[in-house]
Parts: C-alpha cells; structure tokens; sequence
C-alpha cells in the first residue's frame, strides 16, 4: 500500500481491515510493526516514505517473508529510480543540455563510464504503417540480449541507441548490429524501418556530436539515398554537402545552368538516360546495351540533351555538374515537401 493506506497492488482481499491503521504506522517511527494478523514493513526512497508492506499470516515465517518483501520492493524502487535517472541524463546528454562538469558528476554517480569508444544510432520506422507497433519496446527488447549500453526516445519520432563500440575502426562491427536490429524490428512488424549512426566517439561529451551526425544521415538518406535501410555518416559523400546549402543559393545554382529549366523536368525517356548513362560511369556502350536501344540512339539522345542544355554528359567536367545538379534539385524538392 501507499503511506495512506491505499492499495497499490494485493495479492488477496484480507488485507482491507489493514488499510486504517496505515496512516498511523507512517507517521510513526518504526521501521516494522505488527498489528493482530498483519505485519507493517515501510519502503523508502531517499529517507521519503513511499510504501508499507503488508503481510497477513499468524506462522513463525511471516515475519521473515516481509522483510524479504520489503527488500525486495526497496531493491525495485532504487533501480526504477537509476534507470529514470540515467533515462533524463541520456537524453540531456544527446540534447545538449547539460554542463561538462554536471557530465562527469552524474556519470560517476549513475556508474556509467565516461571515456569509452561509443556510437549514437538513430532508428526510425514507417509509424503510418506500424500504429499499433512499438518501435521502442523492441528495441528494448532486442537491446536487452545485446551488447548495446542504451535506448530510449529523445522524440515522437525516433528511437536513439548508444552502443559501446568494441572495435572503433571497424565499422563493420555497427553495421552488423544494425542489420540485425533491422531482422528483430521486421519480426517484431516494424514496417519501413531505417536506420543511421554518426561517428564513434571516446567521451561522453562527444555523444551528442555523433547524435547530430546520425540525424543528419537519416535526412540526407531520405533525399539521396532512398534504397538503403543503414546509412552511416561517413557515407554521405556529396550529399553532406549538398544538404547544408541554402535553398537560395541551390536555387541560384540551377538558374546558372540550365537557365529556365530544372534537370527534373526533363521527360521520363530522357531522365531514365541520364540516370543509367551515370550508372555505367558515363560508358556509352553498356549504357546502349542496358536501355536494350542502339548505340547510334544513345548518342542521338545524347546530342539532344546537350542542345538544350549546353551540357556533354560525356564530357567529365559537364557529367559532374550534371550529377551535382541532379542532387540539389533533390534536396530542394525535399525541403519544399518538408516546409509545406
């Protein structure tokens, strides 16, 4: 019961008649009492009184079991406690908030190691798709047969996982995480779910560093990486770039080259072109030969496209400005979606 009496949670209904006399055991200054049938055990929690134990029985045991209940519950409430309290100082942690000193002072208290090679990973789901699934709970699940250090949720939308990393330089030993953090979610009905991590770092102040670099991956794996379920921040290649350009300078960028008219307003036949001639690295014969369309065609079309805009695809210089284009109008189409 609570330190007035009222049931919190019984494993029979004897205990009722026990409810009056509680108030005053609390106020009392007795760790344990006893009251005809019942034993009273009190539960604190930093010398607050939170509970009071109440065991129902005449045998020579009851005694003992209330005092193994009572600390056992003192047990629960002090690690319910740890856990919230390292939950609030995660978060903070990732977010900022927290003053380098006040790091290491409740570090230290909540035994967590403050220099130790760790890495933020950022776990979304489709949540449209999965409404009556919880991406936390299985992550806390998987997490819990794992060598992962935590995971919680710093906003409606994403789950963050910080892992102690064995081995800094391999990043193979994250992804291989990932991919299996991805196998539990989809047993778990997780559907569309995604997943990024920023750099490994040594301390704890660096943690929030890896959490903005795992963010940013998940975004610009959005625009420009669609397919791909991991993405690391280190893989973000031009991307990274693009994806902190202002939008009117993206914009004054398309207007320098290709005048009037975006790269993705060109049509279906011609943008399906471009794409495959970049995929096969600007190679006109297995690009004719993947189109199933004759050489001839491909450079016909080829021609074409640099008519109107000025642009050689088979040119180095022109292709990559080319690409670069193809991406910030990506990005901008992004962001425009984003701010609607």
């Amino acid at each position: 019961m609570d330190a007035d009496g009222r049931e919190v949670a019984v494993t029979a209904d004897v205990f009722k008649e026990a409810a009056p006399a509680i108030p005053d055991f609390a106020a009392s200054a007795a760790d344990s009492q006893s009251a005809g049938p019942y034993q009273f055990f009190k539960v604190f929690d930093d010398k607050q009184l939170e509970y009071v134990i109440v065991v129902c029985g005449e045998t020579d045991n009851t005694l003992m079991i209330g005092r193994m209940a009572a600390f056992q519950v003192q047990g629960l409430v002090g690690a319910f406690k740890e856990h919230y309290d390292k939950d609030s100082f995660m978060k903070n942690l990732l977010l900022d908030n927290l003053l380098l000193i006040d790091i290491y002072e409740r570090a230290k208290k909540l035994h967590i190691k403050a220099n130790m090679p760790r890495v933020v990973l950022l776990v979304e789901a489709d949540r449209t798709r999965s409404r009556d699934k919880d991406v936390l709970t299985t992550m806390q699940e998987y997490i819990g047969t794992s060598a992962a250090d935590f995971v919680t949720a710093v906003d409606e939308n994403d789950v963050v996982v910080i892992r102690d990393v064995l081995s800094p330089q391999k990043t193979a030993e994250i992804d291989k995480f990932a991919a299996d953090a991805l196998d539990a979610l989809d047993a778990g009905g997780i559907v569309g779910a995604r997943i990024s991590y920023g750099t490994v770092v040594g301390e704890l102040k660096e943690l929030s560093h890896s959490y903005k670099e795992a963010k940013m991956a998940l975004d610009v794996s959005k625009i420009f990486f669609d397919d791909k379920k991991i993405i690391a921040y280190n893989q973000l290649g031009i991307g990274r770039l693009i994806y902190q350009l202002p939008i009117p300078l993206c914009r004054m960028f398309i207007r320098e080259v290709f005048k009037d008219k975006r790269p993705d307003e060109f049509d279906e036949e011609t943008l399906t072109t471009i794409n495959k001639f970049f995929e096969n690295n600007l190679n006109v014969s297995e690009t004719s030969r993947q189109l199933f369309i004759h050489r001839n065609t491909l450079v016909y079309r080829l021609d074409k496209l640099q008519k109107s805009t000025g642009l050689d695809l088979r040119v180095f210089d022109d292709a990559i400005t080319f690409k670069i284009a193809l991406m910030v109008v990506k990005y901008m189409n992004y962001m425009e979606r984003e701010n609607q």
